[in-house]
């Protein structure tokens, strides 16, 4: 990636509905070279997807939580597990103490409770540890910049 990528990239992040003109004006490219660079970069695999940014305590979903998930057997065929259960966000696997790290946002504890004991059905699952996010100071994507 070259510097225009990169700044292509970094004014997607901040709004991926922009038209082509005016990402191209923000790069110093005209709408047809924007929309070719923007074009390569999604089949190179750095832009996965286009999407909206949504406030989770909009949407109710006012409990962020991490488990770590520890195991009694390796967790890397368990991927569809994890993504079986709507409320996991993110699933990683980990070194450490633990095998895997989920990000899980929930209504309520209680719910997140529920969670918890379907984590416990998937084979090889032997305990959790969740951590339960008080306040997010901020999150942010990568930044194609540094």
């Amino acid at each position: 990636m070259d510097e225009i990528d990169r700044a292509l990239v970094a004014q997607l992040q901040k709004d991926a509905g922009q038209a082509y003109a005016t990402l191209g004006r923000a790069v110093g490219l005209s709408a047809g070279a924007t929309h070719e660079r923007v074009r390569k970069l999604r089949e190179r695999g750095v832009v996965r997807r286009t999407t909206v940014e949504v406030d989770p305590k909009a949407l109710g979903l006012g409990v962020l939580a991490f488990v770590m998930v520890e195991s009694s057997a390796w967790m890397g065929d368990a991927a569809g597990a994890f993504a079986a259960i709507p409320e996991v966000e993110e699933a990683h696997i980990i070194a450490g103490s633990a095998s895997v790290l989920l990000k899980v946002r929930t209504t309520a504890t209680e719910q997140l409770q529920d969670v918890l004991r379907r984590l416990y059905a998937i084979d090889g699952v032997s305990g959790t540890q969740a951590t339960v996010s008080l306040e997010t100071f901020f999150e942010r994507p990568p930044s194609p910049l540094l």
